[in-house]
């Protein structure tokens, strides 16, 4: 449900995978969105470069950047958003997407290993 105040995540462009606050509904297929502590400048944005999370954040209308990011920390919206499912997944990815050459091969024979292991308990049952 858009309204003013829901926070979202940026699915596209170079805002990705950040949090926004939407601050205004500018018409049927856009917003106004606001997060300075994001790195996200106040902006419109098309709905269809957002995903709408469950958390909403008590501002008014056209807040200042300020007060919007005020109310983003006093609502510990970005502890929340790492506690949910999708905050995790996302965190795992970019972890994943992060590691080094040793750290790949490291992942690779734990999983071998796993692997062989409930070979060999499966086996004996």
């Amino acid at each position: 449900m858009v309204q003013i105040g829901r926070v979202a995540l940026v699915n596209y462009g170079p805002e990705q995978g950040k949090l926004c606050v939407i601050v205004d509904v500018v018409d049927g297929r856009r917003a106004l969105i606001c997060l300075s502590s994001q790195g996200v400048a106040r902006q419109q944005m098309p709905f269809n470069r957002l995903s709408l999370t469950e958390f909403l954040v008590d501002i008014k209308r056209n807040q200042t950047a300020k007060a919007v990011a005020e109310a983003f920390e006093k609502a510990d919206i970005l502890n929340k958003w790492n506690q949910t499912r999708d905050g995790q997944a996302r965190a795992r990815r970019l972890r994943r997407a992060t590691l080094t050459d040793f750290e790949r091969f490291q992942v690779m024979v734990n999983r071998k290993r796993k692997s062989a292991e409930l070979k060999q308990a499966l086996k004996k049952n």
